[in-house]
C-alpha cells in the first residue's frame, strides 16, 4: 500500500500535476526535491544521501522561473519539500513571495557564513547557499591587453568599442551582477556604466556563458563575462576542441583593488508546505556536510560554502585565490529591482 502511494506521487510529479500529500506521510522515507540545478554530476550526490539515510528522492528539474511558477500554482497542495535554485536574485524573489518557510538549524548556521544566507526577518524564512561561483572577465589572449579589463567598470571603456559580449541583461546571472554594481556605485552611476557596456557590444546579447567564451576564443568578441564553472568545465573537458577554447582565453578576477569579484550561489530552502519536513531538513544539512561540499566542488567546478572543506579539483584550483565581494547576497537579490530598470533604460537585452 505504501509503495503504491509513493508511486502515485512520483508519477504525478513527473506529469507536472499537483497532488495532495496526507499528513501521515510526513514520516515516510521520501523527499520531494524541486531543483533548478541541471547538472548530471549531482546524481551521485543524491544517491549517496539515499544510501546513508534510506530516504528516496523524487526529483523535478526545471528552470528557476518554471519552478517558481509551479509552486505558485500548486499552493498549499504542493508536494515540494526542498527547493534548489541557482542565483541569489531568484532565491530572493521566491522568498519575498512566501514560497519558503523558516528553518532553524544550528548546524547550518555554524557552517554557512551569514553573507551566503538570506533571511526574511518579517516571515522568518531563510535560504542557505550550498555552493558558490564567481562572475569573471575572459579575454582573447591574442587581441586584448588584460590591463584594459581589470575591473567590471572597464567594460565601458571607449577602447573596447565593438569588443564586448555578454548574455542578455535580463538573465538572472546578469541581473545579480548589475544589482551588485548598483549597490556599490549607486543606481545612477551603475546605469551610466551599463550604457557604456551596451555601447561597446560586439553583437547583440545571445546565448549562455559557454557561448560567450567560445566567441572570445574565435575572436568574434574581445572580452566577455562568464561564471567560473563554465570556464573550468571547458578546461576539464575530454574533448580537445573544448580545451583549445579554454587555452585561447585569459581570465581576470575583476575589482581586486576595490570591492572584489562578484560571487553568486546555488541555494537550498525548505518549501513553504513541505510534507516531509524532517527529511527536508536532514537533506539540506547533508548538503552542508564535508563530503557533499567536496563533491559539489569537484562535480560542477564550484567552491564549497564551508571554508574548511578542501578542494580536489586541479583546474578549479589553478584559477588561484581571489578577493571576493563581501556584499551579502540577500542585498544583491533585493537590488534586482534597480537592475531591471537599468537594463530596460539602457537596452541591455
Amino acid at each position: 500500500m505504501l509503495r503504491s502511494k509513493l508511486s502515485a506521487i512520483a508519477a504525478a510529479l513527473a506529469l507536472g500535476t499537483t497532488v495532495a500529500v496526507p499528513a501521515v506521510q510526513a514520516q515516510d522515507k521520501v523527499l520531494n526535491l524541486y531543483s533548478a540545478r541541471h547538472y548530471q554530476t549531482d546524481e551521485n550526490l543524491y544517491a549517496e544521501f539515499t544510501r546513508q539515510t534510506g530516504i528516496r528522492i523524487n526529483r523535478i528539474e526545471a528552470g528557476d522561473e518554471a519552478i517558481l511558477e509551479r509552486l505558485r500554482n500548486e499552493g498549499a497542495n504542493s508536494p515540494a519539500d526542498v527547493i534548489l535554485l541557482v542565483d541569489a536574485a531568484r532565491l530572493w524573489k521566491a522568498q519575498v513571495e512566501g514560497l519558503f518557510q523558516p528553518l532553524k538549524s544550528a548546524l547550518l548556521e555554524a557552517r554557512i557564513p551569514p553573507t551566503l544566507r538570506g533571511k526574511d526577518d518579517g516571515k522568518g524564512s531563510e535560504w542557505f547557499g550550498i555552493s558558490t561561483r564567481a562572475r569573471v572577465i575572459v579575454y582573447n589572449k591574442a587581441k586584448i591587453d588584460p590591463a584594459l579589463v581589470q575591473n567590471y567598470e572597464d567594460l565601458a571603456r571607449p577602447e573596447l568599442k565593438g569588443k564586448v559580449c555578454t548574455r542578455s541583461g535580463a538573465h538572472p546571472y546578469m541581473l545579480s551582477l548589475i544589482g551588485a554594481m548598483s549597490e556599490h556605485l549607486g543606481e545612477a552611476k551603475a546605469e551610466q556604466w551599463a550604457s557604456g557596456v551596451v555601447a561597446n557590444f560586439a553583437r547583440s546579447p545571445r546565448g549562455g556563458d559557454t557561448d560567450q567564451i567560445r566567441a572570445v576564443a574565435t575572436g568574434e568578441c574581445g572580452v566577455a563575462l562568464t561564471n567560473t564553472y563554465y570556464l573550468v568545465r571547458l578546461m576539464r573537458s575530454n574533448k580537445p576542441a573544448d580545451r583549445e577554447v579554454a587555452e585561447r582565453v585569459g581570465m581576470v578576477w575583476p575589482n581586486q583593488k576595490s570591492f572584489g569579484t562578484h560571487v553568486n550561489v546555488s541555494g537550498a530552502a525548505l518549501a513553504r508546505h513541505a510534507p516531509h519536513r524532517e527529511n527536508a531538513v536532514r537533506f539540506i544539512e547533508y548538503l552542508a556536510g564535508d563530503a557533499a561540499q567536496a563533491y559539489l566542488a569537484g562535480g560542477n567546478n564550484e567552491w564549497p560554502v564551508v571554508s574548511s572543506v578542501k578542494l580536489n579539483n586541479r583546474e578549479l584550483e589553478s584559477l588561484g585565490a581571489f578577493k571576493a565581494d563581501s556584499l551579502p547576497l540577500a542585498s544583491i537579490g533585493r537590488a534586482q529591482i534597480a537592475a531591471s530598470k537599468i537594463i530596460d533604460r539602457t537596452g541591455w537585452r
